[in-house]
């Protein structure tokens, strides 16, 4: 006599779950290089401008006017290399 199949799949709700994964990590990845393309940009504009002589931030801005300021100097709010700042959770 034929007994009735046990076998059992993944199922409609299986491939579903798969897909929308799937789609969630495509848009994690373009958005990272879309990221990462923007900082490689970024970065070679600061070089070119470097090349040039131009000041590129603000640590360059305060060398180019002869005085630079220490954290002491400016009241040293801002925490230091490796310390936490206390938005952090």
């Amino acid at each position: 006599m034929s007994s009735p199949s046990t076998e059992v799949g993944p199922g409609f709700l299986a491939f579903v779950v798969f897909f929308v994964l799937a789609l969630a990590l495509w848009l994690l990845m373009r958005n990272m290089f879309t990221r990462l393309r923007r900082m490689n940009l970024a970065e070679r504009a600061d070089e070119a401008r470097r090349a040039d002589g131009e000041p590129t931030g603000a640590g360059d801005e305060q060398a180019v006017g002869g005085r630079e300021e220490s954290p002491e100097a400016s009241g040293g709010d801002r925490p230091e290399e490796g310390e936490r700042g206390g938005r952090e959770v």
